[in-house]
């Protein structure tokens, strides 16, 4: 296996990564921090990068206050996978190609 050159793989992190100014909500409580679904009601704390780590930058009410904060086109930054990557699906139904026996 050939490896990927260094500025290929940095090109690839950094379209991944956030970009300075993008924020994010985290869930305030006792509980484990989960997804918007997890009690909606609770306080967020904003979370904001800048450009090497998250900061702390205020405190939402509640979920819906977080996401009017913390809305951007991040969707717009995610790279789309290349048409015909994957095989094609099995047809239905599907059947090994060996015929397995029980001995």
């Amino acid at each position: 296996m050939e490896d990927e050159p260094l500025d290929e793989w940095a090109a690839r992190r950094d379209a991944r990564r956030p970009e300075p100014g993008d924020r994010k909500a985290v869930p305030l409580g006792e509980g484990p921090d989960g997804g918007s679904h997890v009690d909606p009601d609770a306080p967020r704390g904003m979370l904001e990068w800048d450009g090497y780590q998250w900061i702390p930058s205020g405190v939402a009410d509640d979920q819906a206050v977080a996401a009017q904060e913390s809305a951007q086109d991040a969707a717009e930054r995610v790279a789309l996978p290349r048409f015909n990557a994957l095989p094609p699906a099995p047809e239905r139904p599907f059947r090994p190609t060996e015929v397995f026996r029980r001995l």
